[in-house]
């Protein structure tokens, strides 16, 4: 049994604040004392943090040590504040001698410089913050002393590159530090036991720790007052910005998630636009907008300032707002887990009762709204799981620790495989990757800044100090477009927008950002100067990676919820909403049961239309509506035209297209699958632009220094180059075979696509030749509408052939 003495302290501070605490703090102090590693897993707003952190403040209480002995890492630097003035709370209250610090990217450097002289007794920081870290020399002494690594919302960080350089650098710190406890924190995951082993390493054995405490989640619908027989993506949205200003009260504090940035700027006019008096209780968050700004409106929403804020993912993470009320979900959610992290964001408190109000962006949202109730009521929640081995994150940290105090090829391999990541990483893989940094490889070995690394009595180390630097300002794992900063002429901040947005501007020109018309004036040295500009516009910036997808998990529920329309059987008020467009589709076509997979085909001006409706989500029907096309184009030649959405895709044919005659069992086998993937699409163009992220991770590409940075175009035609090459004289590459994986399985889903291809080949095909689009298949024809240019607004081109469409029918 652990003796539990120690505790005293942290259990006279519970008793001031007249808390008990948990059985599931109680049972987390008792495994770290005891000298284990593990996960948590409640739910949101529970007590994480204090079941985390509190047994090895104890521990430090009744032992001091000297130096850095608990790392706290966060996946935000916006958490890094809360939970600083969580840990600091009973430390200042009952005047422990703990120090704890918070190094982040928005540290400033001579806190920083100050740090690695005299480091914390905790400290919060991010993953690159760590690897910065240990790519100085005397990371060895700096972590000596550490005794604990707490990882908050693991589930955030598992299954992405920085959630790999994590694991990463803790398997560095484990063979620093052998007795090293690891405790990850996760609010919403599936496969926790993965996860949990993930967390620890292979060499422990993970406890996980789970609750009883029932937290319940209220899901209410704000319902369109009439319902379009056609609907199509974002046919209601903004429509019904007066619906959602009715179904709230200004006085109770709102949290209003959007799915993107370029959304939640929209949201953010409409609603002041609807409340023009209540404009200063309004506010905008998203991760574009200037630091400094997003704290005061974290302050002013914790203060009772602030009302209502629209945000994005933002403020999806353990950000500590109790005073927050309601949620509102603006659009689905795609994925279990997300609505039920953000739903956790109102009651942040043990077994409070989430309360989250959902707006649709079109009609059949409805229908993944009931999806949603019921996956959550049966408790399921997406599996997050670690990468596999990407190798351009593992040269980083190849080159970051020989930046530092250098490694041994031996005992680092051994290391890294502690990691579940890389636990298969073979020794020619390691080989390969050792020799990319020393001599450049088998391409780049002509080109001295590609020899990074030297070997020295039996240590890999960086000898240059501008390679280390160079390294240093590239050290992470987040690639985007690059980002330019806008300030107003005075040099004030404002934020961030793609370069690729402002390459379109001119000056004069006015746009909406961060719920401000600003004016275009200049832009120099990647920063665009704006002024304030009076007369208004609708012109908001975009950024990428907009388009989310249905998870698997949802997915089931949303063709059980099919079904159920269909029987007519106990209909909530989403499905009977819905039964205008459920009617119409049944009319015109067929409601598919779960035993059924629906095709429609139809003739049109435009050629002949295939529909097939799986409801597997946009990224699986990309790959197939491509792998089908290829194979109705290997028996009959001709040109297609794919658009694809979340309940199915569309492939367009020259008129009279025989996709019945030629269609067959054939279309669902798995033999050649990958093959004819890489066939029907252009792989190598998709695979140019993965390994552009690939080339900045491996550090192949400079991004230059701040004061001159590289134009996304520059990066672009630096990566492109080197991918080229890489093509035609070294094809075993193996950046090159992760960029095709990367495509395949990210992007295109195919360990999914697999699985959705041998679902169907056992389900009974229903096949409906229709007179026109049903209404299932009408955001398939919009979406396609919508990329063609015209004199016609969108709007116009809808109305028009609906007014056809009808006039057929009534016919």
């Amino acid at each position: 049994m652990t003796d539990l003495t120690c505790l005293q302290p942290v259990l006279q501070w519970f008793e001031t604040q007249g808390w008990q605490p948990l059985p599931f703090q109680l049972q987390t102090w008792q495994a770290y004392l005891a000298g284990h590693s593990g996960m948590i897993q409640v739910p949101t707003g529970s007590g994480k943090t204090y079941a985390a952190v509190m047994a090895p403040i104890a521990e430090m209480l009744q032992t001091p040590g000297t130096g850095l002995q608990l790392l706290y890492i966060t996946p935000l630097r916006a958490l890094s504040r809360d939970i600083e003035q969580s840990i600091l709370r009973p430390i200042q209250a009952m005047e422990w001698n703990l120090r704890v610090e918070s190094r982040t990217g928005d540290t400033g450097s001579a806190q920083k410089t100050r740090q690695l002289k005299n480091m914390p007794d905790i400290l919060i920081t991010t993953p690159e913050s760590l690897a910065l870290m240990l790519s100085y020399a005397g990371a060895k002494t700096l972590f000596k002393a550490l005794r604990g690594v707490i990882l908050d919302e693991w589930h955030e960080l598992l299954s992405s590159k920085r959630g790999t350089q994590t694991e990463l650098c803790l398997s560095h710190l484990r063979s620093l530090c052998p007795n090293l406890r690891t405790w990850a924190i996760s609010a919403t995951l599936g496969n926790v036991q993965e996860a949990a082993q993930a967390a620890v390493g292979l060499k422990a054995n993970p406890i996980v720790i789970q609750s009883d405490l029932q937290r319940q989640t209220v899901i209410q619908s704000i319902l369109p007052e009439s319902i379009d027989t056609f609907p199509w993506a974002g046919h209601l949205g903004l429509r019904m910005f007066e619906s959602l200003v009715s179904a709230l009260d200004i006085e109770t504090s709102t949290l209003i998630f959007t799915n993107t940035r370029f959304q939640s700027e929209r949201w953010y006019q409409a609603l002041t636009f609807a409340l023009p008096e209540q404009c200063d209780r309004i506010a905008l968050h998203h991760s574009s907008i200037d630091v400094k700004e997003r704290e005061e409106i974290e302050a002013g929403l914790k203060a009772g300032q602030i009302k209502w804020v629209v945000c994005t993912s933002s403020l999806d993470l353990g950000v500590d707002f109790q005073p927050v009320e309601r949620v509102v979900q603006i659009g689905s959610a795609k994925n279990l887990a997300r609505l039920l992290q953000r739903a956790g964001r109102s009651a942040h408190v043990p077994q409070g009762t989430s309360e989250i109000f959902f707006l649709p962006t079109n009609a059949l949202e409805l229908l993944e709204i009931s999806a949603f109730r019921n996956g959550l009521a049966q408790g399921d929640v997406e599996a997050r799981r670690p990468l596999n081995h990407p190798y351009d994150v593992l040269i980083q940290h190849l080159v970051t620790l020989a930046c530092g105090d250098g490694f041994q090829a031996e005992s680092t391999l051994s290391a890294i495989r502690t990691s579940v990541a890389y636990q298969d990483l073979s020794d020619t893989a390691f080989a390969w990757a050792i020799a990319f940094i020393t001599t450049g490889g088998k391409c780049l070995n002509a080109y001295p800044r590609y020899q990074k690394v030297g070997l020295e009595a039996g240590v890999y180390q960086v000898k240059e100090a501008q390679i280390a630097r160079m390294h240093r300002m590239g050290i992470g794992t987040i690639t985007s477009n690059q980002i330019v900063q806008i300030r107003y002429m005075n040099q004030t901040k404002i934020g961030t927008v793609e370069e690729s947005f402002v390459s379109r501007l001119k000056k004069g020109d006015v746009f909406f950002f961060a719920g401000k018309q600003l004016e275009f004036f200049m832009m120099k040295d990647m920063v665009v100067y704006v002024k304030s500009a009076s007369k208004k516009s609708t012109v908001t910036p975009t950024w990428a990676g907009g388009n989310l997808a249905i998870s698997d998990s949802l997915s089931v529920h949303l063709r059980k919820e099919i079904e159920i329309a269909k029987n007519h059987q106990n209909l909530n008020q989403e499905l009977t909403c819905l039964q205008p467009i459920l009617a119409t589709q049944t009319k015109i076509s067929h409601l598919p049961a779960c035993h059924e997979l629906l095709i429609e085909s139809c003739k049109t001006r435009d050629g002949q239309h295939l529909y097939v409706f799986p409801f597997e989500g946009r990224f699986v029907h990309e790959g197939l509506g491509f792998l089908w096309g290829y194979r109705f184009a290997h028996q009959k030649h001709a040109t297609f035209t794919i658009s694809v959405n979340d309940y199915g895709f569309e492939i367009l044919a020259p008129k009279d297209y025989p996709f019945k005659d030629l269609f067959s069992d054939a279309f669902f086998s798995l033999d050649s699958l990958h093959e004819e993937i890489k066939t029907s699409l252009n792989l190598s163009e998709l695979t140019g632009r993965k390994f552009r992220g690939i080339a900045q991770v491996a550090g192949l590409v400079f991004k230059g220094y701040p004061s001159a940075k590289k134009t996304s175009s520059q990066l672009q035609v630096s990566s492109s180059l080197i991918y080229d090459v890489f093509t035609k004289y070294e094809p075993e590459n193996l950046l090159l075979q992760q960029a095709e994986s990367e495509v395949l399985q990210e992007q295109l889903e195919v360990h999914r696509l697999s699985k959705t291809l041998l679902r169907l080949s056992q389900l009974e095909v229903v096949w409906q030749e229709t007179k026109r689009p049903s209404p299932f298949a009408f955001p398939l024809f919009v979406e396609r509408l919508n990329s063609r240019l015209s004199n016609e607004s969108l709007l116009e081109r809808i109305d028009r052939l609906k007014q056809q469409w009808q006039g057929t029918a009534d016919t």
